[in-house]
């Protein structure tokens, strides 16, 4: 019995040692690149966001740090994500100031008809290949106009355009403690003037992880709330020490809400799979047909039948989700969506789905996030009407000094007025 004990108890180290191995942990520096004598003289940002805060669990959960600051700087009642409120759609739309279906990631999962490919975000191939993202992210926009950038963990942050990436750069892992990371942040603002990063980009998963399983209602919810604010403070004091004068912006990409997970909707009887391809999806369907034939007769059976969920053609999707055919600028959105209304969620493998879910209409308030801003280029004491977060990337192209000629949907007007110099 002890052998046995000892046996497994050996087993669970190395299947630990394994998990931690098997994951990226290394940072990646680009060590010949110096910011130019102009550009140390700009700003700094650091860029925080916390995956699926929704807009009230600072307050819901009392988060010490986090209600200080924003009541230091710029608070809006709520940031708007982009439709699908999804990851990684909202995160590269923060990062570019596209909506999803003009920067191409329109989805966590979705199909290229061009390339006859699923794209998954948990694809590390896809992670890196930039022909998957359009756009031009912050980090790409500082580095071409020598600012160094820095990015730990961001969705989309890996790729490398026209040969440019962060200067500083920690692919996604779970295994470096948030200490740690705390650390990290400190260490590049203490680089000499013409090594230190001007924009850093932060990302904290434990809300997402711990409303996923467990609902945005939940202590476990509530416990990721207070790690997260600790971590927060952590770094504004971190920042602090180094003397110099740093502008936070703190982000959400979504927020969270709780679905019927005991009664699923499962695929609907009118869609044969022999005609369409359906990647896996709780919280949206996209039905990309293999023939245009069979788009109308399907369409029109779903409808018949849909009970729990709308059914849109691509062409007749909602104008203010900018998803519809004619903002589906890389033919990645499915000829028919399906939409479930809540509490109800699809699914279509037999897996359940966690309780815990986002993806839904941006106008549900559940769906809706936070903005925080905070430091010397930001007034103090102001709230503001919610906003797009496509406008996010021109506030922090401005702040920064930077120029671009690169479309994006957002515009600088509508967060002018919250800057001290606008």
């Amino acid at each position: 019995m002890l052998f046995k004990k000892f046996s497994l108890l050996v087993f669970l180290w190395v299947s630990l040692a394994l998990t931690i191995r098997a994951q990226d942990t290394v940072q990646k520096v680009i060590a010949d690149r110096t910011n130019s004598p102009e550009q140390q003289k700009k700003p700094y940002v650091i860029l925080i966001s916390i995956d699926a805060f929704r807009w009230d669990l600072a307050d819901k959960y009392q988060a010490k740090n986090l209600i200080k600051l924003r009541e230091s700087g710029v608070q809006a009642d709520y940031l708007k994500p982009a439709y699908p409120s999804l990851t990684f759609p909202n995160h590269y739309t923060i990062a570019t100031g596209l909506y999803p279906a003009h920067h191409g990631v329109v989805d966590n999962i979705f199909y290229d008809k061009a390339r006859d490919v699923v794209y998954r975000k948990s694809d590390k191939k896809m992670a890196v290949d930039s022909s998957w993202y359009g756009g031009k992210p912050l980090w790409i926009l500082a580095e071409e106009q020598k600012m160094l950038s820095a990015i730990f963990y961001w969705p989309g942050s890996e790729i490398s355009m026209n040969g440019i990436r962060p200067t500083y750069l920690y692919n996604y892992n779970e295994v470096i403690p948030i200490d740690r990371r705390v650390a990290i942040v400190k260490d590049w603002l203490q680089l000499p003037a013409e090594k230190r990063p001007h924009f850093i980009a932060l990302y904290f998963p434990q809300v997402d992880q711990a409303a996923h399983k467990h609902t945005a209602d939940s202590e476990e919810a509530r416990a990721a709330v207070q790690i997260v604010d600790d971590a927060i403070g952590k770094v504004v004091e971190a920042a602090k020490a180094t003397g110099l004068a740093v502008n936070f912006i703190v982000v959400s990409d979504h927020g969270m809400t709780t679905i019927d997970r005991e009664n699923t909707i499962p695929l609907p009887k009118a869609i044969d799979m022999n005609k369409f391809k359906v990647p896996p999806g709780n919280v949206l369907l996209h039905l990309y047909a293999n023939q245009q034939k069979d788009i109308k007769p399907t369409y029109k059976a779903l409808k018949a039948e849909a009970t729990t969920y709308d059914v849109y053609l691509s062409k007749q999707i909602p104008k203010v989700w900018h998803y519809n055919k004619k903002n589906d600028l890389y033919n990645r959105v499915g000829d028919i969506i399906l939409v479930p209304k809540l509490p109800n969620a699809f699914n279509i493998n037999g897996i359940k789905p966690d309780p815990g879910q986002h993806g839904f209409d941006p106008a549900i308030r559940d769906m809706q996030a936070i903005f925080y801003a905070w430091g010397p280029n930001f007034k103090s004491g102001l709230k503001i009407p919610a906003f797009e977060n496509v406008n996010i990337y021109p506030l922090i192209a401005k702040i920064l000094g930077l120029t671009f000629s690169n479309k994006v949907d957002g515009k600088i007007k509508v967060l002018a007025p919250i800057l001290t110099n606008p």
